[in-house]
C-alpha cells in the first residue's frame, strides 16, 4: 500500500504548475499567486499577494464580476467548478490576454466559505486563431 503524498508535495504541484493557481478570500484579496500566474500575468508573488482580484480583471468587467463572485461567496456554489469560465484579463505591462479556468470554493472545518481558488490557462493564441478564421470565413462568405 502506497502512502499519500506529503504536504511538500502537494505544495510543489500548486507552486510550480504551469497553470496559474490563484487563492483569494472572501474579499477578494489574493492570499497564494503560484509561478504560472507570475509567468501569466507579470507580477511577482510578492506584488500580487493581499492584492485585490482587480489587478488583473479589465476594468469594464469588474461590476460584472464582483456581483458573481460575492454571489459564490454568499452561496458557496459556483457552475464553474465544472464549467469553464472564459474571460478576458489584463497583464501587469496593460496588455489583454484571454483565459479560461475553473474554480474550487474554499471551505473551513466548520463548513464557512473562506476564499476560492482558480486553475486559470491563457487561450489567448488559440482565441486569437478562432477570430481569424472566423473573420476569414466571413470574408469568404460575403464574397460569394
Amino acid at each position: 500500500m502506497q502512502s499519500e503524498p506529503d504536504s511538500n508535495v502537494f505544495r510543489a504541484i500548486v507552486m510550480d504548475a504551469p497553470e496559474a493557481i490563484v487563492l483569494a478570500d472572501t474579499a477578494g484579496n489574493i492570499r497564494l499567486w503560484n509561478s504560472g500566474a507570475e509567468t501569466m500575468f507579470g507580477y511577482s508573488q510578492q506584488e500580487a499577494l493581499e492584492q485585490n482580484l482587480d489587478l488583473i480583471i479589465p476594468e469594464r468587467f469588474r461590476q460584472r464580476h464582483w456581483e458573481g463572485y460575492r454571489h459564490v461567496m454568499q452561496t458557496g456554489v459556483s457552475r464553474y467548478g465544472t464549467q469553464l469560465l472564459a474571460v478576458p484579463a489584463v497583464r501587469k505591462d496593460g496588455s489583454r490576454l484571454s483565459i479560461e479556468f475553473h474554480v474550487v470554493v474554499l471551505k473551513d472545518a466548520a463548513g464557512a466559505v473562506s476564499g476560492i481558488a482558480a486553475i486559470i490557462r491563457d487561450v489567448t493564441e488559440h482565441w486569437e486563431r478562432d477570430r481569424a478564421i472566423a473573420s476569414r470565413l466571413k470574408e469568404l462568405e460575403s464574397a460569394k
